[in-house]
């Protein structure tokens, strides 16, 4: 009897219905499941010829299993066949499942569905407008069971405080912290995106990180670290400073010359260099800077790895401060550094537009593996006294910071 079909084969087709969500979406307005038919794997008459007491018994133990009369479960459709030896007979081919209470039963599931139908009644009778949600999400409805109650508290308080410019910490709900938004901002946004008026949702912030933005609460603020590499323009004696994004483009130091790196030890170990300041950066993250309009005066130079994100970071930073220089990302810098090359994890190869026709050759001879395979070389891996030979006065780059 391999291949037969089996009660628990009629299961199984029942439990994928409950696993994809179609039997809950059914309980919340979707397409109904039930009645439902599921046709059956059957001996063939060669079958019934050689193996007649095992298709007797693979048919006692589908009917083992068939719904009694006031009970649960499937029933058989049969077909009635005459086989030249066997004479009249019949072979059951599909199993009926009629109703809910069938299907439910048959894969013990009724006390689920039934906590589903409670809950997602809960929701859709303060929320109308979930119904849709309810209907496409049912088994998120389920997973997150217990959290409802603080879930839909949560909620009716954006919605009677709308985009209300307080941090996430400052809601106001029953039993709700910070911990728990955070842990629920991504479902929380898919509900809020059904709840609350067009005007109240800035479709332009997306993804868990988008959150506060998108609903009006106000966010973490960006922190900028710098270091003062001048003497005369430490703050109060304050060489290393993070200050707010906002804070930072109040700062404005005089004739200030900026260095951004992204490694924490070039920053820390930048040597002293006059009217100057280092900022230690977050590759592609640039947005902070923006607001600092004083550095579109100023003369910025971006070291950053010798490789392809390394000059896509540097062409992106200059969409912002078109002047900006490269330090140390040039030719000569990596040939001379050959025995630390490293491997690019994984290379960019787009076109960059913004780069100076040196560093663009050498961007090409990078994306293109002209040199070798996805060849990276790390910024920290240039040699101290190099670097502090290229900040000398007669630097390679001509700085005249002496």
């Amino acid at each position: 009897m391999t291949g037969w079909s089996t009660p628990n084969d009629i299961h199984r087709r029942l439990k994928k219905a409950w696993d994809n969500g179609r039997i809950l979406a059914s309980f919340a307005g979707g397409d109904p499941v039930f009645p439902i038919r599921i046709p059956l794997r059957t001996p063939g008459t060669r079958a019934l010829s050689d193996e007649f007491e095992a298709a007797r018994k693979w048919i006692r133990v589908l009917t083992t299993e068939e719904k009694q009369s006031g009970g649960a479960g499937y029933l058989l459709e049969w077909r009635e066949f005459r086989h030249p030896q066997l004479g009249a007979n019949r072979i059951p081919i599909a199993a009926m499942i009629e109703s809910e209470r069938d299907g439910l039963t048959l894969i013990g599931k009724q006390r689920e569905a039934e906590r589903f139908r409670k809950v997602a009644s809960t929701i859709t009778g303060k929320y109308p407008a979930l119904s849709a949600w309810v209907a496409k999400r049912p088994l998120a409805v389920l997973e997150h069971v217990e959290a409802w109650p603080k879930l839909l508290a949560v909620i009716e308080w954006i919605v009677l405080h709308p985009r209300p410019s307080v941090y996430l910490r400052q809601i106001d709900a029953p039993g709700v912290d910070t911990k728990f938004i955070e842990r629920y901002r991504t479902l929380l946004g898919e509900l809020l995106d059904f709840v609350l008026p067009p005007e109240g949702v800035d479709t332009a912030a997306t993804g868990g990180s988008g959150f506060e933005r998108r609903y009006g609460f106000r966010s973490k603020p960006a922190q900028i670290r710098f270091r003062l590499l001048d003497p005369a323009l430490h703050i109060r004696g304050l060489s290393d400073l993070s200050v707010t994004s906002d804070e930072f483009a109040r700062l404005d130091l005089p004739d200030a010359r900026v260095f951004i790196t992204e490694n924490e030890i070039n920053f820390l170990a930048f040597p002293p260099v006059p009217r100057s300041m280092i900022l230690f950066g977050a590759g592609y993250g640039f947005e902070s800077l923006v607001r600092a309009e004083w550095l579109g005066e100023r003369e910025i130079f971006y070291w950053g790895d010798i490789d392809t994100h390394g000059f896509a970071i540097l062409d992106q930073l200059r969409a912002l401060f078109p002047k900006t220089e490269s330090l140390m990302m040039d030719r000569e810098t990596l040939l001379e550094h050959r025995s630390s090359w490293g491997r690019e994890a994984h290379p960019t190869g787009r076109d960059l537009n913004r780069l100076t026709p040196d560093e663009s050759a050498l961007y090409d001879d990078l994306r293109f593996d002209r040199l070798a395979p996805a060849l990276r070389l790390e910024q920290e891996r240039i040699g101290f006294a190099w670097a502090e030979r290229e900040l000398s006065p007669f630097g390679r780059k001509g700085l005249k910071i002496y």
